[in-house]
């Protein structure tokens, strides 16, 4: 009884932090305060996804990433991109069932797909470690390893909201403002015949076809939003932690250019309190409207916190059944956790950007965050007598 709530109380640290920070960005956001008004929020949001997101998955990804722990860990990243996967088929499903407007399509893909796996992991991981007589071996080794392993969940999951979800919300956001055609467009008459165009369609050789198809399809794609400023951060924290050469100069203590290393983590540590206040700011207008209904609210926190935990056993599981995994207790219990954790922050700085659901991606935070204590606390106490 005593260790279920110390879990709970260690749990729950994390959910009060952000929502404490939450409030902060509320009452900033209240028009006798207005420091955190709609321009303002706008601006804060540019810094974050140009500056700060990018600063903190390149510092966390070179600094925990070698060729070695790729090799070790390389069922952690089909892992993650599991979670994504199946959240991303749970909101679609969600969205069959609650019918929410279209404008929220993405948000609750999104929602479902992206969990938390910065700051959550990062203060339960330690935690669980300290207990000796737990399932997870001595408490420095633990916390050690742990801390490995969530750094590479944090990097490589940031990286798949970045190029998975980000894109995801982007083409639906799109689709949403997409006009129809007019009935003017509808009654034009063609300038050229059927006849006469298949004619011509044969006089063009096939290869001619195949460069105008692949002219057309790169001006339609535009590589700027599909490798936003933290994939391109990812990219190159990657190709510094990869080589040794390129590490040994930045990273490390006693590194030449370590201080590089030093200022980018100190920049991009200013990324997760910023977009809570951002997160909070919203708030205030999803509590005087909200187009959210309570269904798909519902709908977002089942799959969250009930159908994608159970997945994630079935998986993590099978994987170890399969010998695709090792049988060390550590290793599995983050494998699980990468299920059960609530929605990622970074989804209100995607729906700032795209100016679609930035209200109700906070009501749902509020809900989500408000019942994560309760998640974190039974899903883990599960996960260590599983994997013990």
């Amino acid at each position: 009884m005593l260790k279920l709530l110390h879990l709970f109380i260690t749990s729950s640290k994390p959910v009060v932090e952000i929502l404490l920070i939450t409030s902060v960005g509320l009452y900033m956001a209240l028009d006798g305060v207005n420091l955190l008004g709609p321009d303002a929020r706008k601006y804060l949001n540019d810094i974050v996804f140009y500056v700060f997101n990018p600063s903190l998955v390149g510092s966390r990804l070179a600094d925990s990433v070698t060729y070695d722990s790729l090799v070790k860990m390389w069922f952690m990243p089909i892992n993650l991109l599991l979670t994504f996967i199946i959240g991303s088929l749970l909101g679609w499903i969600v969205i069959l069932i609650t019918k929410p407007p279209s404008n929220l399509r993405g948000l609750i893909v999104g929602c479902c797909a992206a969990g938390n796996l910065g700051n959550m992991p990062l203060i339960i991981i330690p935690a669980v470690c300290k207990d000796k007589g737990g399932p997870f071996g001595d408490p420095e080794n633990c916390n050690k390893y742990g801390m490995g392993y969530v750094a590479l969940s944090m990097a490589m999951g940031s990286v798949y909201i970045w190029t998975y979800v980000y894109n995801i919300m982007r083409v639906l956001s799109n689709s949403v403002i997409e006009t129809q055609p007019s009935i003017e467009s509808n009654c034009k008459v063609p300038l050229i015949s059927s006849r006469e165009e298949e004619e011509d369609n044969h006089k063009v050789g096939r290869w001619d076809r195949f460069k105008r198809r692949m002219v057309s399809l790169s001006e339609k794609v535009n590589l700027s939003t599909i490798f936003a400023p933290t994939t391109i951060a990812a990219i190159i924290a990657l190709v510094i932690g990869l080589i040794n050469p390129v590490r040994e100069l930045i990273i490390g203590n006693v590194a030449p250019l370590g201080v590089l290393q030093d200022s980018v983590t100190l920049v991009g540590d200013g990324a997760i309190p910023a977009t809570t206040l951002i997160i909070g700011g919203n708030l205030l207008k999803g509590m005087r409207s909200s187009g959210m209904k309570r269904s798909s609210i519902v709908g977002v926190l089942v799959a969250r916190y009930i159908l994608l935990p159970i997945s994630g056993v079935l998986i993590v599981r099978g994987a170890y059944k399969l010998d695709l995994i090792t049988s060390e207790p550590l290793y599995q219990f983050v494998l699980l956790i990468q299920y059960a954790v609530p929605p990622a922050m970074s989804l209100g700085t995607i729906t700032q950007l795209f100016g679609a659901g930035e209200s109700e991606c906070s009501v749902i935070m509020l809900w989500a965050y408000g019942l994560a204590s309760v998640s974190l606390t039974a899903w883990p106490t599960f996960f260590m007598w599983l994997v013990a």
